[in-house]
């Protein structure tokens, strides 16, 4: 018996279609004989999939600012919805995800160009689809409604303190209270 084996062996024995082998070879879906899609293996693109740390920074950083609160905790995502900086990738009303514009699977890069803050929620909905309406993703968001009060809390909570955005304080700077 020979040593080393095909590739075409080697699909053989893993129970891979004629057609899923090609797929895998040339890098592209397929559809297979079973009914499904067949990926490419993920090592056919360079590309990371999630984004880079200051990717990830820069994007928050051109997230829409919510008024008389701390920049750095709180922001707007694309679609308006209210978003809080330790809430990464959980399921709530003001959770988010950093959100590929032109999704992974469909070519898009994780790059600044393609990323956006995203509600959780509204990010599921949207998943690998790029012709979503605004007004589909903005009813399947989590409607959240927070008071001064409950946004406090919830830095409280998170960080220990409160700070907001003051235009009453000397030169509009952040204040801190220690509630």
């Amino acid at each position: 018996m020979q040593a080393v084996s095909t590739f075409k062996e080697e699909a053989m024995v893993r129970g891979l279609s004629s057609r899923s082998r090609n797929a895998t070879k040339t890098g592209r879906k397929q559809w297979t004989d079973d009914g499904g899609w067949q990926s490419p293996p993920s090592e056919s693109r360079t590309e990371p999939r999630s984004f880079p740390h200051d990717v990830k920074e820069a994007c928050w950083q051109q997230a829409e600012v919510v008024k008389g609160r701390d920049p750095s905790r709180w922001r707007r995502d694309a679609l308006g919805n209210l978003v809080f900086r330790k809430l990464v990738a959980c399921r709530g009303c003001l959770c988010y995800n950093f959100d590929h514009v032109v999704p992974y699977s469909q070519g898009g890069k994780s790059v600044l160009e393609n990323c956006q803050v995203l509600q959780t929620a509204a990010n599921s909905a949207k998943g690998a689809r790029t012709n979503v309406s605004e007004t589909e993703l903005m009813q399947k968001s989590v409607y959240c409604r927070l008071a001064n009060r409950d946004m406090d809390m919830m830095e409280l909570s998170a960080y220990g303190d409160v700070h907001r955005e003051s235009t009453l304080s000397k030169g509009g700077g952040r204040t801190s209270l220690n509630v």
